[in-house]
């Protein structure tokens, strides 16, 4: 593919790249790799100023830049096709889908496949072998259900939603249009419920439901629990990684992204926009408010401001998290010197 076609399909306007002032410098790219890895034929991105020295030694014949009018000259100086938007690696991300479009059988519905007759599949699905498919459970229209998959009773799956192998999608769980959910993953499982007595533990059941809102992409092996009572809600637009779980009750808004091995407790709420990075964890009842980030392998055990940063375990403000690793770094020093004056005072 030309560059110049690249450039179209992306919606994007010449004036924009090295096709302005140089139309004969359009390169055929047949593939993608990251900037230290392109060889003859391929596109790739530099995110910002700080990666310029990857200019220098890149091998690609196609870049995508940011605004920034000294890596676009060195570009062309280097007689590399270029193009510039405020976001490089967005652009980069809408690039690949024009060179890789991820496996969608056409549809079909396997001989080997299990459904129950009260089940409602729509248009265009496709349901592949030992898929099991339990009574009352509604698919949408362009769904994809790979090998394998276990759909509990009472299930309701939106249009466009794949579900990969081996995946298991328990009762009363509610999916939307356009999800994803990888491997090994398990919807709707029952909430870790019980209430202690003098004989032991008491199961609390689980009656509650699973709603997954539009958009929302699970990696593999990760558990998004239903509660005792109520529902446990991801919101739209909410990308979870691998290993995850996400407790009973838990209620996640829009736009969220929770790294890998992160984990909530019960009850928990998360406003819009969050981030969970890998192996945080989110204590029971706590509130994150919108926009807030968690750093990685934080525990945050107490509300958490929108907007707030917040490091470390128990979590704290970042700021003073920062100031606080500084200090310990420092206590050997610190204690040599406390020794030192307790030896005067005897």
């Amino acid at each position: 593919m030309k560059f110049s076609e690249i450039v179209t399909k992306l919606g994007e306007t010449a004036t924009n790249s090295s096709l302005t002032d140089f139309p004969n410098l359009d390169p055929e790219i047949t593939a993608l790799a990251a900037v230290d890895e392109a060889t003859t034929g391929t596109i790739s991105y530099i995110e910002g100023p700080k990666f310029a020295h990857a200019l220098d030694k890149t091998s690609a014949n196609a870049l995508i830049l940011p605004w920034d009018e000294s890596l676009q000259l060195k570009a062309q100086k280097k007689g590399i096709a270029w193009i510039a938007t405020k976001q490089p690696r967005l652009l980069f991300a809408k690039t690949i889908k024009l060179f890789y479009q991820p496996w969608h059988p056409a549809p079909e519905i396997h001989q080997s496949a299990v459904i129950h007759e009260s089940a409602k599949i729509g248009k265009d699905v496709y349901i592949g072998p030992h898929v099991v498919i339990e009574q009352g459970v509604e698919i949408g229209n362009n769904a994809c259900i790979h090998a394998n998959v276990v759909i509990y009773p009472d299930v309701k799956i939106g249009d466009r939603t794949i579900l990969y192998a081996n995946c298991t999608i328990e009762e009363r769980s509610r999916i939307g249009a356009d999800c994803v959910i990888h491997s090994g993953t398990v919807i709707g499982a029952e909430g870790f419920g019980f209430v202690p007595t003098q004989e032991g533990w008491f199961k609390m059941e689980q009656s509650g439901y699973t709603v997954l809102e539009d958009g929302v992409e699970i990696g593999c092996n990760s558990a998004v629990d239903r509660p005792a009572v109520g529902e446990t809600r991801i919101g739209r637009n909410t990308v979870i990684d691998n290993l995850v779980q996400i407790g009973h009750g838990t209620q996640v808004g829009f736009g969220c992204a929770i790294a890998g091995q992160s984990a909530t407790a019960g009850g928990v709420k998360i406003g819009n926009r969050v981030i969970l990075a890998g192996q945080s964890g989110v204590a029971n009842q706590v509130k994150i408010g919108d926009g807030a980030i968690v750093s990685a392998k934080a525990g945050v055990h107490s509300n958490v401001a929108p907007k707030e940063i917040v490091s470390g375990n128990p979590a704290i403000p970042y700021k003073i998290y920062l100031k606080s690793s500084a200090i310990i770094q420092k206590l050997p020093e610190i204690y040599q010197y406390i020794r030192q004056l307790q030896r005067k005072l005897k």
